[in-house]
Formats: structure tokens, sequence, C-alpha cells
């Protein structure tokens, strides 16, 4: 597989070719592969236009940094649902007309095509991801079964690996500690359910490891650094499929939600930006994408025309989030909830991580 350009978030560390016609900024590993495989290659080859894609552990920060310093080097960036909400009420993102967006191949309108919720002002949905929690068969052979046994070290004794920050990981730790998912973020409002939330993440603090980058969750349980951890289900899935480690998903307690592209304010090739989404977006190259990594379309014309992965072995609908089998206890991610206490909850979190 083709290596993808690595990037740091800081803004320093972008470095982008001249003569490329549109930079594309996404989160790198197998999921930058599929992106790479599903539209950028085909656009390449039936356009002309050169397309160069960079890396950011979270492209939302390198765009925010890049628009307040008025020095735009990526055209189009993917990024998770609150951030694109946030980054366009403060006017750092460029308005995307749906018109723009190809119509299904029935002619149905991308407007009705597009999952709820999945268009908004300034952002375009291209799959729904699930942040789950992961674990090392070998080490476990009967598995854990539930989110409440993630945080069960006497039980499933080893070290644990969660995302550094604040979201999915409150959520998933009320759910562990028995809130149903339809009242977790009514609990998380209150100052008594965050401090409950934090009360279970306690029992694990001493034994977890913080990863950033969405690579490091499969490159942890390879290595034997931990013996569970939360993790982006794709890159699990690659890890498992594709290179053929003994990792299982376990979809209790699994938080959802899409993954966006976004054009930031006063990208360099704008016209050029707004071509390349729409043909990233249309049915076919979201199906496409789909048989690279097991995350949703977010196109309804597109789950059909998704089988295989790429192997020509595995069916790819029972390791979507969107699966109905592993719904069973999900929690879609409130955007309304973390534009407003993103923040917040973060400097908490980071105050409780420096904490004795």
């Amino acid at each position: 597989m083709k290596k993808l350009l690595a990037l740091s978030t800081a803004l320093t560390a972008v470095a982008v070719s001249a003569s490329a016609d549109v930079t594309v900024m996404s989160w790198g590993g197998s999921y930058g592969t599929s992106q790479m495989e599903a539209y950028i290659k085909p656009y390449i080859a039936e356009t002309g236009v050169k397309v160069t894609m960079v890396d950011a552990d979270n492209p939302a920060t390198p765009v925010k940094a890049m628009v307040e310093a008025n020095n735009v080097t990526v055209d189009v960036a993917d990024v998770e649902y609150a951030d694109a909400i946030r980054l366009c009420d403060e006017g750092m993102l460029e308005e995307i007309d749906p018109a723009i967006l190809p119509a299904a191949p029935d002619g149905t309108p991308a407007t009705e095509d597009f999952l709820p919720g999945a268009l908004t002002d300034c952002a375009v949905a291209t799959i729904v991801f699930s942040t789950v929690f992961a674990y090392d068969s070998s080490k476990f052979p009967e598995g854990p079964k539930a989110i409440s046994d993630f945080f069960d070290l006497e039980k499933f004794p080893g070290k644990r690996a969660m995302r550094k920050g604040a979201k999915a990981n409150l959520e998933m730790a009320l759910m562990a500690d028995g809130v149903p998912a339809a009242d977790v973020y009514a609990t998380l409002e209150t100052p008594e359910g965050v401090d409950r939330a934090f009360a279970m993440l306690d029992k694990i603090k001493k034994d977890t490891i913080w990863w950033e980058a969405g690579a490091q969750p499969p490159q942890l349980l390879a290595d034997g650094e931990v013996a569970m951890t939360t993790a982006y289900n794709g890159r699990i899935f690659a890890a498992a499929v594709s290179e053929n480690k003994p990792f299982n998903v376990v979809w209790d307690g699994q938080v959802y939600e899409y993954d966006l592209f976004v054009i930031p304010k006063g990208a360099p090739n704008l016209e050029d930006a707004k071509k390349f989404l729409a043909y990233a977006t249309d049915t076919q190259r979201l199906a496409d994408q789909a048989k690279w990594i097991s995350y949703g379309p977010a196109r309804k014309s597109s789950g059909p025309l998704v089988g295989m992965f790429m192997d020509g072995k595995t069916e790819m609908a029972p390791h979507m989030p969107t699966s109905a089998a592993n719904l069973t206890n999900a929690l879609a991610s409130s955007y309304e909830f973390w534009v407003d206490r993103d923040s917040e909850l973060n400097e908490k979190f980071n105050a409780w991580l420096a904490a004795n």
C-alpha cells in the first residue's frame, strides 16, 4: 500500500507542493488508504488534476490555525461532526451549496439521498464511523462482552488505552456504569453526571495509556502494550482482516458519528476543491470506500453497492457500525452537546489527567 505523507497537527509542519491542484487533509493510516484508493486515485486518473494528501491527528486543529493565521494551504479537510459545526459557526469554513453534489444513480437529489444530518451548511458527510473497544483474543479467548468489562480490571486484567480527550470516553464510562444510551447526554448535562463519568475513569486511570492518532490503538494491541483499547472501528477491522491480527471488536457501548469533508475559508483552490468534494461524495465513490474499510457510507444509494472487502472473502456488512446487530446498545454522538461543552469538558479532562 502506498504510504501517505505524515503531518503533525502543528501548522508549521504542513508542507504542500506548489504544483498541487487540490490538497486534502485527513487522518492517515488505513482510513487514509481507503480515501486514496476509493476516490483520490480515480479522480487523478479521470481528471488529470493533481491531488496531494496530508495527514493530521485531528485535521480540525491545523485548519483552525491556518484560517486564523490567514495562511491556508489545504483545500479540503476531513473532520468530525462537532468540529465541522463549530468551525462553520466561527466563520472558518466555506459554505457548500448542496446543488453541486451529484444525484443518486436513480436521479434522487443529493439532499434526499444523504442520510439525515449528513449535509450541513459547511460540510458533507462521507462515512459513519464508531468509537468502540477492542481486545486481543489471544489474551482473552472468551473475550469481554460488554462496555462494563473494559472498566473491570479484576475480571479482565491488563493495561487499557483510550483516546486522550473527553469525547466518547465520558459517554462510554457512563454506559459502563449502567446509564442507558438514551440518557447519557441528559446525565452529562449535570455536574453529578460528569463526576459519575470521571469516577468510572478513575477505576482504570493508573492502568491506561492515552492515544492521540487513530493508528495507535491497533499498534498498542499488536505490541502487547495493552490488553484492550478504545479505537475507531475501521482501524481494528483493517488490522484484523488485512494483517491477520487476533483482534476483536466489542460493539456494546459504541459511540457512532459522521466524518465530513469541509473546505477551509480561504482555500487556495476553491473551485477545484468543490469539484473534488462533489466527486468524492458521489454514490459510487462512497460505496468504493466502504470496500476498503468498515465505515458505513453516508448516502443511502451507496449501501446496496457495498459487498465484499477488497480481499474478496470478507462480507463488510457485519463490520459496519450501522449493522442492526451492532446497534443493540449504541449511542449516536451528540454534536449539539459537544459544540457547547467541548472546551469546558476537555479542560476538566486535562486537569483530571494531570492530577495524581
